[in-house]
């Protein structure tokens, strides 16, 4: 039984000294080829079930190739700044934008390491050269690539010079009433987000 117990651990560790591959390991998106790479063994298969019926086309075969990183930093960084029912800026070049992640402000110029930050309400600023084009957001995320482009994706945003102030400090005034008299966690909570929602744009105007 020694022998044996023996023998088993020698080739345990034997197995141990071989290189692990981590099970489910993918590369970086900046390691990932510029066009889309099909699925030949899918495709194959599919063939074998539906001859006569094309196979199904992935997201990616919908989208544009992936611009190529640049061997140097660009002048400028491309932005798209899209909401579910419109798009504010599509490849826009410009020199910076703040955006009010989480964390913090964040500052986002060329060639800015790849993250992707979530948003709180809060002033996300477009700056081109002397010109500042300023918007309020409510929340969403910001994805930067490695070839200096942008994208931030946001559920609701509109200009700052769109906002009525005396209406911000009107909701302002309401939902502080509510949180007061809110008696279940429910009307606590919603309180409170109309709470923080209006001070992020009391604080926009006034700053």
């Amino acid at each position: 039984m020694l022998r044996q117990a023996s023998r088993l651990l020698t080739r345990s560790i034997a197995t141990t000294q071989q290189p692990i591959r981590v099970m489910g390991a993918r590369p970086m998106s900046t390691n990932l080829p510029d066009t889309p790479v099909q699925d030949s063994a899918f495709i194959e298969s599919w063939k074998k079930v539906s001859p006569n019926i094309d196979p199904p086309k992935t997201p990616s075969a919908f989208m544009k190739p992936r611009p190529p990183t640049p061997s140097t930093i660009p002048s400028k960084i491309t932005v798209n700044f899209v909401l579910p029912y419109a798009s504010e800026l599509t490849s826009k070049e410009v020199d910076m934008v703040i955006i009010p992640a989480t964390t913090g402000q964040m500052g986002v110029l060329p060639g800015h390491v790849p993250t992707i930050a979530e948003l709180k309400p809060g002033v996300l600023s477009v700056h081109e050269g002397n010109d500042v084009k300023k918007y309020f957001l409510s929340s969403g995320f910001v994805f930067v690539h490695a070839n200096s482009v942008a994208d931030i994706v946001v559920v609701e945003a509109v200009p700052i010079d769109h906002i009525d102030q005396n209406l911000v400090q009107k909701g302002l005034a309401d939902f502080t009433q509510k949180l007061s008299s809110a008696t279940t966690e429910l009307e606590k909570a919603e309180a409170q987000i109309g709470i923080d929602v209006h001070s992020a744009l009391n604080s926009a105007l006034v700053g």
